[in-house]
């Protein structure tokens, strides 16, 4: 069998608005982003009946249960933002401190979370 790792990512999505605090610019005012989000996850050992390191519709569905609790809300006004600036980098952090919790116990690691406000904005949050 191989020594190396698999690894496996999904591209989801989410809308949702925020404020950045202490921003100084237009951005502390309200507004909205389609965010995307990136979330990869690895292994080193393979399913031995199927010969998969996860199924991709499971970890979508994990990742979509997350998402759940961000789509469509004013993010400032979640607890876990009132302290913390909704920025992509605490999204990311967000996501993947949720994701994390919800994949312990599996066959795979988390490795990172990356949230995008445009296709050119990205930030990652990993603990590897």
């Amino acid at each position: 069998m191989s020594k190396g790792k698999w690894r496996l990512k999904v591209k989801r999505d989410f809308s949702a608005a925020h404020q950045l605090r202490n921003y100084g610019g237009k951005c502390e005012n309200m507004h909205g982003h389609n965010f995307g989000v990136e979330v990869e996850v690895e292994g080193n050992r393979l399913d031995d009946k199927v010969e998969i390191l996860m199924d991709f519709k499971e970890l979508k569905k994990e990742v979509d249960e997350v998402l759940e609790g961000l789509d469509h809300k004013h993010l400032n006004e979640l607890e876990f933002f009132v302290k913390r600036n909704p920025s992509s980098e605490n999204i990311a952090f967000y996501i993947y401190s949720c994701l994390a919790e919800r994949l312990a116990g599996r066959d795979v690691k988390l490795v990172s979370a990356s949230v995008s406000e445009t296709d050119s904005s990205t930030a990652t949050y990993s603990e590897l």
